[in-house]
Formats: structure tokens, C-alpha cells, sequence
């Protein structure tokens, strides 16, 4: 599996202020609402991916594998992708999704 990129990393710790905001906004979001920590993942494959975002794909499919999502389950947030981004745009995810989950 993926490791967190440096140019990430790099960014928390230049910036920590920042960085926790950032976080605490990603953990109000979650709160505020009935889902999941990995059903949240899985929705944000869908969105990285139609907005073409493939950093962010595979940073959501390593983080909806931690929260307890399966392979499977990760694979089939990217392909129900395909009437709404396209076949083009949901292969590309597909393959952000299965280079995350090696």
C-alpha cells in the first residue's frame, strides 16, 4: 500500500497551523453528518475521481482500506464512477485505486 506523500508531509510541517485546520475541517465534516469514516472514504474515491484528482484517489483508497473498506469495495467506488465521469476517467481511477492498494 501507499505511503503519505513527502510533498504532504513536508507541507504539515511547514505549515502545522495550517495543517490542523485543515484536519479539523476534514473531522467537522465527518461529524457532521451519519456517515461512516469508511462509507466517507468510499465517497471520496467517487469525487477525487471525477474531478481527475489522482493524488487524492489514492490517498482515499488507502485511507477507506484503514477505515476497514475492502479491496473490492474500494475497486467498485471507482467503477460505479462510470456513468457519471465516463469510461476514460473511471480507468484511470480504477488504475490510481489498484496502484494505492499494492
Amino acid at each position: 500500500m501507499g505511503k503519505i506523500p513527502s510533498h504532504f508531509l513536508e507541507f504539515m510541517e511547514r505549515y502545522p497551523d495550517l495543517g490542523e485546520a485543515y484536519s479539523k475541517l476534514g473531522d467537522a465534516a465527518l461529524a457532521a453528518g451519519p456517515l461512516s469514516a469508511r462509507d466517507a472514504e468510499l465517497v471520496k474515491i467517487g469525487v477525487s475521481l471525477g474531478a481527475r484528482l489522482e493524488s487524492a484517489v489514492r490517498s482515499h483508497a488507502r485511507k477507506a482500506l484503514e477505515a476497514g473498506a475492502t479491496k473490492d469495495e474500494i475497486r467498485h467506488a471507482a467503477m460505479v464512477s462510470v456513468t457519471t465521469v465516463g469510461f476514460p476517467t473511471m480507468m484511470a481511477g480504477l488504475r490510481w485505486v489498484e496502484d494505492a492498494l499494492e
